[in-house]
């Protein structure tokens, strides 16, 4: 069986070469450009090593275009829009899952795979091993039919137990790579990104819970829900945090911490692993936080409501919500809003 993997040049790519030819797989590699400020010659040169080294064929697609429409645009509009966006997540679903699987007939592949750390039984996306790397969370947007033609080779291992391999079979500089915790197309910060297309830096006017004025900030862009620093108040107050942004009048709202906590959350873009209106599930509202208990609940092919048995703070609108069921994955969305 022939495989495409995603290849980007690192040690988690190179691994999942060598696993897969392990298992007896014939591996095409396939490297996307996706945006031009990446420096895609040192990538295809450490790939060009690998290939050699492991040993498989890869190759080399441009969609530039399409990732400067469906990730770089969306990026900048949503901070335009006072939202907090996840481009990661959006990647996953729009290029490395969506335009990738489009590349399988073209390299006569029947299946693809990935360095992703996640566990997959071809009907649910399960919780990776080593639960520090688990990127589950950001691929909740992969459809439930293309769940048949993945294979993620990480799944099953610990971080330090790929680099072991890596040792093993030599490739001691790409196990000793610092790895990328950065957003590709963001070299410094990214409000550097933001000042290409619009200025960030419009003060303006930071308001309580009641509309009145307490305080400046140095533009809505700056900031997101749950932040307490970087804007400064009049007078004293005990912590104040960032509960709310409204983008057209440049203002924020702030609030005391208990204010933040939510038990409403409201979805669109919903994408579900499992048949059903209505369900319980631990929800995930940010890659880091704690899991609270709810029920989520279809208010359409695309839009839900989830419902939490207890609060859970700084949910961000533009953010992913994910649903669990211990280490399944049941689906997520995007959050477009929340309720007390």
């Amino acid at each position: 069986m022939r495989i495409l993997l995603g290849v980007s040049g690192g040690v988690d790519s190179g691994v999942s070469a060598y696993l897969l030819k392990e298992a007896g797989f014939e591996v095409v590699g396939l490297y996307m450009k996706m945006h031009k400020g990446v420096n895609h010659k040192a990538n295809i040169k450490r790939i060009e090593k690998l290939s050699k080294k492991i040993g498989f064929e890869y190759f080399i697609e441009d969609v530039e275009k399409e990732f400067e429409k469906e990730i770089y645009e969306y990026f900048v509009k949503s901070y335009q829009d006072g939202l907090t966006p996840n481009p990661c997540t959006m990647c996953n679903q729009k290029i490395k899952f969506g335009i990738f699987l489009n590349f399988l007939e073209k390299y006569n592949c029947q299946k693809a795979a990935t360095g992703h750390y996640v566990r997959n039984d071809g009907e649910f996306l399960y919780k990776a091993k080593d639960k520090k790397k688990d990127q589950s969370y950001f691929l909740f947007g992969i459809k439930k039919e293309d769940l048949k033609k993945l294979i993620f080779p990480l799944g099953e291992y610990e971080k330090e137990e790929i680099k072991k391999i890596a040792q093993k079979i030599e490739l001691e500089e790409f196990a000793n790579q610092k790895e990328s915790q950065d957003i590709c197309f963001i070299d410094t910060n990214y409000i550097d990104v933001l000042k290409l297309h619009f200025n960030p830096d419009k003060p303006g006017k930071v308001v309580d819970k009641k509309g009145k004025k307490i305080g400046t900030h140095k533009g809505y862009a700056y900031y997101t829900v749950g932040q307490r620093k970087g804007f400064r108040l009049f007078k004293s107050h005990k912590p104040q945090y960032v509960i709310g942004i409204d983008a057209k009048s440049n203002v924020l709202i702030v609030g005391d911490k208990e204010d933040l906590g939510k038990t409403q959350i409201f979805l669109k873009g919903v994408n579900l692993f499992v048949d059903k209106k209505i369900f319980e599930a631990k929800i995930k509202v940010r890659y880091r936080a704690e899991e609270v208990r709810g029920i989520v609940k279809m208010e359409s092919k695309s839009k839900a409501i989830v419902r939490l048995n207890e609060k859970a703070f700084g949910i961000a609108k533009g953010q992913v919500c994910a649903f669990y069921d211990n280490d399944k994955l049941l689906g997520g969305g995007w959050i477009r809003g929340v309720r007390n």
